[in-house]
């Protein structure tokens, strides 16, 4: 397309409209308001460890990561399926036979989960494998509570894996987001891996940045923006012209201009009340262990199956031994809702300590330190049954403003990444 484009907001959603733009011939400019790109998905040094912004994993299987990465580049370092369901005293391994056979007898005997919802587990992977991906986030939707009792799930399964397992994907112990966001992720799973970059999350963004750059994307750190304005002359033409204010009382014009911002810096921007403004806390904890200390877990998840303080404990070094100095331990543990961001650092830590020395009696966890800590009050938009019919598309804006988020799509990577592809479509469309 001619004409050039500002991009306002470098998370994965404005990188990949930034880069899409600019490899269709447009004269790309990217306004990021903080030191980095990446918005929520970045990462930090801190003592020779690798802390991400929160816990977060990539699904190798998602659409919309096989077109806009480059997997293999990014050297991911993959969780075992499955998770290991904690109590005091007890620690129960519950894989995916399929992807895990080794561990298939040991999760057969798991005492958590009742033999039937083992197969009903089965079956249910069946039906989400053999559908087409425009069959997702269509038609019915209840919460996931609800879809699990429809398909006959026992209370035991879904207490003692799926509120904790769910409640770390979608921030909701209580099981009341949307049904769709369960069979998505489900069927990903059951594809694809659960993976981190050996050189943090913060890879996924700057590979994205490198591929922007390498289109002649400009990119401008430090770039607060105060309004979008639309020329009055044809607000709803492909005419029409952007005006971009700083905070800094500087203005930039150009053709067209994609909002790819938070959802709360979205709507004030835009003013379009169909963004969600209703966010999901949690807080992240990052631990070590003294050196020379070990903890091992087979690479898989510990779900805490009773009071859910933490929610679930990650083995990160375990998993990705580029994230902690030799002969150190990285450690995280998430916590869920409005209290936890409240909460002490030293206490988040006792409980964190409290529940390992309860899940591994064997051993001792006296020496728990904490790294850093993240309490993120926007760390998803609310996902309750029936919102995604209510996002706003990409083209929703007047004039010539699309948006790219993942509020016009859903709460996840895919959600982001394929939310950039739209817009550069809709911006390309407008143009051409």
């Amino acid at each position: 397309m001619d004409g050039d484009v500002i991009i306002i907001g470098g998370g994965l959603a404005g990188l990949v409209a930034a880069a899409r733009l600019a490899e269709s011939g447009a004269d790309v400019r990217l306004l990021e308001r903080r030191s980095t790109v990446g918005g929520r998905v970045r990462s930090r040094e801190v003592d020779g460890f690798t802390l991400d912004r929160g816990f977060q994993v990539l699904f190798t299987s998602y659409p919309a990561v096989r077109r806009e990465l480059d997997t293999a580049a990014l050297d991911l370092r993959s969780f075992a399926p499955g998770a290991t369901i904690c109590r005091p005293g007890s620690r129960a391994v519950l894989a995916d036979p399929l992807r895990d056979p080794r561990h298939a007898v040991e999760s057969a005997l798991n005492h958590e989960v009742p033999f039937a919802d083992k197969l009903r587990t089965l079956a249910l992977r069946y039906d989400l494998s053999n559908r087409s991906e425009g069959e997702f986030f269509a038609g019915r939707d209840a919460s996931i509570r609800e879809y699990l009792a429809d398909w006959g799930f026992s209370d035991a399964y879904v207490a003692n894996f799926v509120e904790p397992f769910y409640g770390g994907i979608t921030l909701d112990r209580s099981l009341s987001t949307s049904k769709h966001v369960f069979e998505y992720t489900f069927r990903a799973m059951s594809s694809g891996s659960i993976a981190v970059p050996a050189g943090g999350m913060t890879a996924i963004p700057d590979q994205l940045a490198g591929r922007a750059r390498s289109a002649g994307v400009g990119i401008r750190t430090d770039a607060d923006v105060d309004a979008v304005d639309v020329s009055d002359a044809d607000p709803g033409g492909s005419d029409a012209a952007v005006r971009v204010r700083l905070a800094d009382d500087t203005t930039l014009d150009a053709d067209a201009a994609v909002v790819a911002t938070s959802p709360p810096e979205a709507r004030r921007l835009t003013g379009l009340d169909s963004i969600p403004e209703a966010g999901v806390p949690c807080v992240t904890a990052w631990y070590t262990l003294p050196e020379g200390s070990s903890f091992g877990t087979g690479k898989r998840l510990l779900l805490d199956a009773v009071d859910g303080s933490p929610n679930a404990v990650i083995p990160m070094s375990e998993v990705v031994p580029e994230y902690a100095p030799e002969d150190r331990a990285l450690i995280g543990a998430t916590f869920l809702g409005e209290a936890a961001l409240d909460r002490a650092d030293d206490d988040l830590r006792a409980d964190t300590r409290k529940s390992l020395s309860a899940w591994f009696p064997e051993r001792g966890f006296g020496g728990l330190e904490t790294v850093g800590v993240d309490r993120i009050p926007f760390a998803q938009f609310a996902q309750s049954p029936g919102v995604h019919a209510a996002l706003p598309g990409s083209d929703d804006p007047k004039g010539p403003v699309a948006l790219a988020g993942e509020f016009t799509e859903w709460s996840a990577i895919q959600g982001a990444l394929e939310s950039g592809r739209h817009a550069a479509a809709a911006t390309h469309e407008r143009h051409v």
